[in-house]
Order: C-alpha cells, then sequence, then structure tokens
C-alpha cells in the first residue's frame, strides 16, 4: 500500500514536468524527511528538490522575524512588566510562577488574529462584576488586582513592541506578522507553487495565509482524512475538516484532496491493558520480540507511539537487543536526565545553608549523587584514605561548613574549590561554578569515553551559558531560588535531540511526530483519560466563554485534535496495538481512553477488535527459611568466638535467631554506620551507664549514706554533659530533640538517686561492684575446644546483707519477662532473654563466690517506680503461683545444664544454623 505523502508525490509530480519552483508545507519537519524520502523513491533521474517547510519555518519565512526562546521571552516579558507596573512588583520567582499561563495566552491570542483591544476590555470586565463588594470603596488589594487585569492591553502591547524592536517574536506574534506580511511575500514569489499537505487543525492566522495563497497564488492542498469520519456528522476526527468545508470559499469550488477510505479495510486491532507504565514499556518490548521473529523486516514499518512522553527512558531500555536500529523521533526532556538532579541540589545546597552550615543530610545526598562521585572519585581524600561522607558520620556531624570539608580533604581540597564555598554566591557567581562543575566533569568524562554523557554535558553548557548571558543582562535574578525557579522552568522546556538515521529501523515518536506519517504496525502506549486526550485542563486567564466568543480554542478543539491524530495512525495500518494502563492514577491519567470507548461501540470496527488485559507472568516467591550448613571454615570462626568469649547478648541473638548471632557475632556485619542526628537508643544507654559508673565509683566498698546520694545528685549534670560529649562525638545538643534527650537522662538519673535515697533510709545498702568485667572457663566434654563465658556487670551490691546482682536497662522491661516456670526452658523462648542473661551473670559470679545466695534482677529506667524487678523461679503459670527469688546452687546448677547444651548446639558442626520467623 502506497502511503499518503508518496500518493501526493506522484499526483503533483504528473502535473508538473520540473520541481524546483514547488514548495511543500507540512505540518512537521518529520514529515517532511519522509517527504523527501518519498520524492527520492520516485525519481527516475537526477533534479533539483523542491523546497520542504514545516508550516513554523514557512511561517517564520514570510514574517521575516525569528522565534524568541522561550527563556528570552520570560525575560523579556519581566523586563516590560517592571516598567508598566507602578504597584508593588512581584519577584522575578512569583512572577516566573504565573508567566508561563500569561505567554501562553498572548500567543493564542495572536495565532487566533484577536482583537486584543475588544479582549482585555472585555476581561477587565469581567473581573470587574466577579469581585464586587458590599462596601462602596475598594480595598487596597482590590484595586491592585484590578488594575493588574486593566493594565494586560499594555503590558501586551510594549512586550509585543519589545520583541518587534530586537526582530524577535514569540509564535503568535510571528504568524500575526506573517498574516500582515503575505501579500509581499507573495509578490516577491510569483513562480513559486505551493503544495499544502495533510493539514488538520489550523489556527486563524494559518488558515487566513493558506486561504489567501490558495486564492491568490498558483497552489494546491491535500487533507489526511478517511472519509468515514469526513462523512460522520459527529465523529471528533473529521471536525476540523468539517469546518474548513463550512466556512473555506475554496473548498466550495474545489474537491477536497487526498480523502481515501483505508480506516474500513482489512486490519486487526488489539486493545490491550498493562498495568502501570513500566509494564507497558516491557510489553511494547515483548510486541517488538514477536514482530522480530516472524519477519525482522517489518520493524522498517513499525511505529511505537508513546501517549505519555516520560516514557521514553523505559521503552528504551527495554527494546530487545536483537533490534539493531531505532531511530527516536522527539526530544528528551532535560529534566529527566541525571545531570538535571546535580545543578538542582547544587543551587538547593546554598538555598538552604544556615548560619551554622549544611545540613548533614544534604551534603551526603549530594556527595552520593554519581556525578559527584565522578568528580571526587580519584582518591583525592585525607590521608588515613577516608571519604567526606565516612569522616562525616564517624565524627557525628550534624551541621558541616567548609572549614569541616577543607579539614577532611586537606590535600587535594577538590570538593572545597569546586563544590564547598564559604562564601553563599550571588546568581552570577553559581553560574561560574556550574560551568566550572561542567570543564571538570568534561575532563574526568573524556577519560571514560562515556559519549552519551559528554552529550548532555555540552547541552548543560550551553545552557548555564544562556543562563549567565541573561543574568548578565537583565539584573532581576537577586538571588538563588528565582534562579533555581527560572532554570527549573528551561528544563521543563528544553529537550536533548537525538540524531539518527530518521528512515532506518523502528521508529520511536511521540503522537504530535506521527503526522502524515504512515505505518503498517503501530503500538501506541498510555491511551488514558488525561494523557490521551489530554482531558480539561484550563491553564489560561481567559474564561471559557470569551474564548468562544473570540473563537480562541477550548479544551474541546484540543480533545478533537488528538482524536484526528489518534484515528490518522489508524487509517493505513493493518497491525494496531494500543496499551492502556489499568491502574487508574490521578497523575499518570486515568481510566482507559474514551477513544477506547468510541472504538469498541463503533458498530463497523467493533467485529476486529482483540480486548485483553496483560500482566506480568509472576511466580511466587515463598520464603524459604534459611539454612546455613557449618564446614571447617565456620567451625573455626565458632572456636575464635568461644575462646574469646561468648557474651550473654550474643547468646540471646541465637535464642531469638540464629542467622543473627551467624551473621552479627560470628561475621561481624553490623548496623550501617550513620550520623546520629537525634541520639540513638544505644547511644542513650551508653551515656546512663557511664554517668552512673562515674557517680557511685567513689562509694565502692562503701554503705551508701543520704548524704553521700544528696552529694552526687549536685554532678548529675556536669557528668551526663561529659558522657554526652565522648559518646555523640561532635554532635549539637543544645537544641531540638537532642535538648530533650539531654534533659531525660538527667531526669532518668535524678530520678533514680531519689529512689535510692528513699531505699538507704529503710535498707542497708552496700556498693561491691561497678560495670564488673566476669569470664569464666565452661567445661563441656561434647564440645573439643575451650569454651569461655564473658559479660559486663553494671552493679554488684548487697541488701541487709543479701547479695544482689543489677543490670541497668533503658529500655521497657516487663515483670513476666523475668519469671520462669519451673520446668519451662530459658533457652527456647526469647522472651525470657532478660531472665537468660541474669542467670548467665548470676553463673559467672557464683564461679568465684559459689557459696554465695543471691538475687539478680533489673533497673528500668522506662519503669523506675517497679524498682528493682528480680528474676524469680514459679511453682506454676497464672495468678497464686508461689515465686522464689533467691539463687542458690539448685537453680544454678539447672540453668548450667541448659546453658551448655545451648553451646554445645552452637559448636556442633552438624546443626546448621536454622532461620527462625521474628
Amino acid at each position: 500500500m502506497q502511503s499518503f505523502l508518496e500518493e501526493v508525490v506522484k499526483e503533483v509530480w504528473e502535473k508538473h514536468s520540473s520541481h524546483e519552483h514547488i514548495v511543500f508545507v507540512l505540518p512537521s519537519k518529520r514529515a517532511g524527511t519522509f517527504l523527501k524520502n518519498a520524492i527520492a523513491k520516485s525519481a527516475d533521474s537526477t533534479f533539483f528538490a523542491p523546497e520542504i517547510y514545516s508550516v513554523e519555518t514557512f511561517i517564520e519565512q514570510i514574517s521575516g522575524l525569528s522565534y524568541a526562546s522561550n527563556t528570552q521571552q520570560l525575560f523579556i516579558l519581566y523586563n516590560t512588566y517592571l516598567k508598566e507596573t507602578s504597584q508593588e512588583k512581584d519577584s522575578f520567582y512569583s512572577f516566573s510562577n504565573w508567566a508561563q499561563t500569561l505567554l501562553q495566552d498572548f500567543n493564542e491570542i495572536d495565532r487566533y488574529l484577536v482583537d486584543a483591544k475588544k479582549l482585555f476590555s472585555n476581561l477587565a470586565a469581567i473581573q470587574e462584576v466577579t469581585h464586587w463588594s458590599l462596601q462602596k470603596e475598594k480595598t487596597k488589594m482590590m484595586e491592585d488586582y484590578l488594575r493588574f487585569w486593566n493594565n494586560l492591553e499594555s503590558l501586551y502591547e510594549n512586550f509585543n513592541s519589545a520583541l518587534l524592536n530586537i526582530g524577535l517574536g514569540h509564535q503568535g506574534l510571528v504568524y500575526r506578522k506573517a498574516h500582515s506580511e503575505l501579500e509581499n511575500y507573495l509578490e516577491n514569489n510569483p513562480k513559486k507553487f505551493f503544495v499544502f499537505i495533510g493539514f488538520n487543525a489550523l489556527n486563524t492566522a494559518e488558515t487566513k495565509i493558506i486561504q489567501h495563497i490558495l486564492d491568490h497564488a498558483n497552489s494546491d492542498i491535500y487533507w489526511d482524512i478517511d472519509s468515514y469520519f469526513l462523512e460522520d456528522p459527529i465523529h471528533d476526527a473529521g471536525f476540523f475538516l468539517r469546518q474548513h468545508l463550512k466556512t473555506w470559499p475554496y473548498l466550495k469550488e474545489n474537491a477536497l484532496k487526498g480523502v481515501s477510505s483505508y480506516y474500513l479495510g482489512d486490519k486487526q486491532i488489539n486493545v490491550v491493558g498493562v498495568p502501570k507504565n513500566v509494564s507497558q514499556a516491557k510489553y511494547t518490548a515483548h510486541l517488538l520480540e514477536q514482530i522480530h521473529g516472524a519477519k525482522a523486516s517489518d520493524l522498517k514499518r513499525t511505529a511505537v507511539v508513546l501517549g505519555d512522553e516520560s516514557l521514553l527512558n523505559p521503552v528504551l531500555n527495554s527494546i530487545p537487543e536483537c533490534i539493531e536500529s531505532v531511530n527516536v523521533t522527539m526530544g528528551y526532556p532535560l529534566n529527566k536526565i541525571p545531570l538535571a538532579s546535580l545543578f538542582d541540589q547544587f543551587l538547593n545546597l546554598y538555598i538552604n545553608r544556615n548560619e551554622q552550615g549544611w545540613f548533614y543530610q544534604n551534603i551526603l545526598s549530594f556527595l552520593a549523587h554519581p556525578y559527584v562521585h565522578v568528580l571526587l572519585g580519584n582518591g583525592e581524600n585525607n590521608e588515613k584514605g577516608e571519604s567526606i561522607e565516612e569522616v562525616i558520620k564517624n565524627k557525628n556531624w550534624v551541621y558541616i561548613s567548609t572549614d569541616h570539608i577543607k579539614q577532611v580533604e586537606k590535600g587535594g581540597a577538590v570538593a572545597a574549590t569546586l563544590l564547598f564555598h564559604e562564601q553563599t554566591p550571588t546568581p552570577k557567581e553559581i553560574l561560574e561554578h556550574c560551568l566550572q562543575i561542567i570543564a571538570a566533569l568534561k575532563d574526568k568524562l573524556h577519560d571514560t569515553k562515556d559519549a552519551l554523557s559528554l552529550e548532555y554535558l555540552y547541552r548543560y553548557f550551553n545552557l548555564f551559558n544562556q543562563l549567565s548571558d541573561l543574568v548578565e543582562k537583565y539584573e532581576f535574578i537577586t538571588d538563588l531560588k528565582s534562579l533555581l525557579g527560572l532554570y527549573r522552568e528551561l528544563l521543563s522546556s528544553e529537550t536533548l535531540d537525538f540524531q539518527g538515521e530518521p528512515l532506518e529501523g523502528l521508529q520511536v515518536m511521540g503522537m504530535l511526530e506521527s503526522r502524515n506519517l504512515d505505518f503498517e504496525t503501530v503500538i501506541i502506549t498510555s491511551v488514558n483519560e488525561g494523557i490521551l486526550p489530554s482531558g480539561k485542563s484550563n491553564n489560561s486567564f481567559i474564561p471559557f466563554d470569551l474564548k468562544v466568543q473570540l473563537g480562541l480554542p477550548t479544551f474541546k478543539e484540543k480533545d478533537a485534535v488528538y482524536t484526528y491524530h489518534f484515528y490518522r495512525l489508524l487509517q493505513r495500518a493493518k497491525n494496531i496495538y494500543i496499551l492502556y494502563n489499568t491502574e487508574p492514577d490521578v497523575l499518570e491519567g486515568g481510566e482507559r481512553s474514551r477513544l477506547i470507548n468510541q472504538l469498541l461501540t463503533d458498530e463497523k470496527r467493533s467485529s476486529i477488535i482483540n480486548e485483553s488485559v496483560a500482566s506480568p507472568s509472576i511466580s511466587p516467591k515463598r520464603h524459604t527459611l534459611e539454612s546455613i550448613e557449618k564446614d571447617e571454615s565456620l567451625l573455626e570462626l565458632i572456636k575464635g568466638h568461644a575462646v574469646k568469649g561468648f557474651s550473654p547478648t550474643s547468646l540471646s541473638n541465637y535464642v531469638r535467631n540464629p542467622i543473627d548471632f551467624y551473621k552479627r557475632n560470628l561475621l561481624g556485619i553490623d548496623d550501617v554506620l550513620e550520623v546520629e542526628e537525634t541520639i540513638a537508643a544505644n547511644t542513650f544507654g551508653t551515656i546512663v551507664h557511664d554517668t552512673l559508673e562515674d557517680l557511685y565509683t567513689p562509694f565502692l566498698g562503701d554503705i551508701l549514706t543520704e548524704e553521700m546520694l544528696v552529694e552526687a545528685k549536685t554532678k548529675v549534670a556536669e557528668l551526663v554533659k561529659k558522657h554526652f560529649a565522648k559518646t555523640y562525638l561532635d554532635g549539637d545538643i543544645s537544641r531540638g530533640k537532642n535538648l530533650i534527650a539531654f534533659n531525660v537522662v538527667l531526669r532518668y538519673i535524678e530520678n533514680f538517686i531519689n529512689l535510692e535515697i528513699a531505699d538507704v533510709k529503710k535498707h542497708q545498702i552496700k556498693i561491691i561492684g561497678l560495670e564488673a568485667n566476669l569470664k569464666i572457663s565452661l567445661d563441656i566434654p561434647e564440645v573439643g575446644f575451650p569454651v569461655n563465658l564473658k559479660g559486663k556487670l553494671d552493679r554488684i551490691d548487697e541488701v541487709d546483707g543479701v547479695l544482689r546482682i543489677i543490670d541497668y536497662k533503658t529500655g521497657s522491661v516487663e515483670r513476666n519477662q523475668l519469671e520462669i516456670v519451673d520446668g519451662v526452658s530459658i533457652t527456647s523462648d526469647y522472651k525470657f532473654s532478660k531472665a537468660f542473661q541474669l542467670l548467665c551473670y548470676a553463673t559467672m559470679y557464683a564461679s568465684d563466690y559459689p557459696e554465695a545466695l543471691m538475687e539478680a534482677g533489673i533497673i528500668s529506667f522506662k519503669k523506675l517506680s517497679s524498682g528493682v524487678m528480680k528474676f524469680a523461679t514459679k511453682d506454676k503459670a497464672g495468678n497464686g503461683a508461689k515465686k522464689e527469688t533467691k539463687i542458690g546452687k539448685e537453680t544454678l546448677s539447672l540453668f548450667y545444664t541448659e546453658l551448655t547444651a545451648l553451646i554445645t548446639e552452637i559448636c556442633n558442626i552438624k546443626v546448621p544454623f536454622e532461620e527462625k520467623e521474628v
């Protein structure tokens, strides 16, 4: 089957013997490339090629103006706004938030040749009526608001004049200028033959220009539409052409050219629901693999049309390796490139810096950026070889200054000179810094021969040079926040254009790039409401009714544009795959598009449509509990640990989950080192333990008195501060949660001493030991190597002659965790881990004092009012049980049997480490 462009070329060639005087005008540059290819195919001899223009380039040529970039328009508009406005002016940052909408409206006004005076007077009148008040006099805010609407006409006129003075125009202004310059253009080009191809929705300027050329010059026009849509009085795909037929005198006298009847021909339409965006990319890859497998040459006549252009990256990454050539016909948004976040974070570093310096999370996030790794990745660290991140974590810096960075770097100082500057830079200076970063990155990337990253870098180099010129020329970017706003605004509209062989291999494009192009196989993604069509977004200052009255486009026309593009893709295609997201999401588009529903309700086409839902094949992964067999090398690790000494905590880890014991206690895999922005639980506990040790050390061997404890209480604040500095390193405790934590520790220890004071009034308490390091050798015949048990006991005292072993806990402890029912194994349930630890300490202490009858207990600082919660054995579970708190030889003997059985299991090479459900 011939494509639309091939049919047009054939017909035009039959009318003209020579071709250099022909001017082809198409909706897009892309269509122009395919037209050249169609001309080349039809040629049987050498000839001068005709002129081929996209409509925008053609209009630009007529007008004599050049298009101003979006950034230029924004700066010139703000400059005009400053001159126009006598009242309080918005900063550039605030202005840029609403200026894009205003630019869009100015553009529409000119493209549709609207009488600006009439529009702005109506607009001001509408606002006057809308914002009325019961008060006779208007408030200052109301007056300023209405003055803004009344000044819009003057702002519009002066903005356009400012652009015209430098030979530039926004798109609408170029179109309006072209409309007024058309007579001159035709006089200067009397021998040209104009051919307009494949137009559909036209703005007023385009309509009048094309009609004038059709009426007054040698010309022709070809429409790319199927008669099926044209003859249906309500089908949106033919909406614009039916309007043209009614209103264009030329079309009333001349038959429509280019109308085809392919839509009802033989084709296969597949409507496939796929969950989420990445699955659509993967399903597209699956379809392409099938096409390649069936007939690889068919890929040359295949197009992937992305309804949502943000799918480009996942689609490109999913294309099967067997497909050798892919041509991308769309720009990749600059804000999707990794470099975008580098400069965004860099600007934010200085925007969010306060008098203390940079917050550590901002610095760590910035240092984690892959391009910062490239910059700092050549070992340019301090003498110990530690990275900046490691030093920040080790020294617990919450706020970081340039001096900190210099202190870490010492030698190379790349970070301090390139990234972390002492003074907060001005917008001009920070743009210079950005260009220096790009230059440094370029040198590093040259060595890696990373061509794509260098291309990204070059695009950003141009962007920052453009920004530098504008900031130099216009002095209203005075703060970094405005610069960041402008940077983000620029990124949202700028693209990195791919260069490739446009006529080779698989074509990947957006919906607008598909105009006039025909493919045998078409895969359209994201056909969801809010994407195709884009819905009723009304990003404009002009109300709906006023738009209708003045002939400006509304969402109705926008919907009709997308309906036309969608159906035009289906006209000549044989195999069509329409993919939609089955998971409605407000941000990514809603339910499946009305375009799909319209297709399914079309009686003439519904019979050839296959509906299906595709989802990734999910093989449920059952969580199998980990099991690690012991071998000789693992047994060596266990031997080493046994000689060093099992601690009560490590044995508790084994009871809880043997895999935890294996990873943490044998392999030494501990938690990741992090900056403690607020004091962690283990740091909190360390400070409490160390402070109590310092307070009670002078009382060793003495009987506690009220006077001693009252005096100790006066030293609490000083000692807590000292231990915070020692344990929390350079962490700040002068504010926020850390200040609260400091006061909580103070209160804990003061309350504990108050309880002790109350106790010494009733009992005689003698301190025997503090933070005692205990270690004993265990005699276990089944284990063929030495085994030790070790631990640090917080406190040993004597109360009224009864020996007590005390363990401090800053966490919460319940009494039932310390009470064991006779016959219940203490090593089988992690719930009794604290009781297990107490008996370990009692066993170690009893090895030196075998005749001692003792008690063991825990003081929980979260439950100080409970006093010492003692270990006890009970004769039965539940209420009414008899409790025994004294720990004698019998209790220790029973525990020793369980302890040695547990250690024997750990050391047995035949018993693997089996994971437990925690």
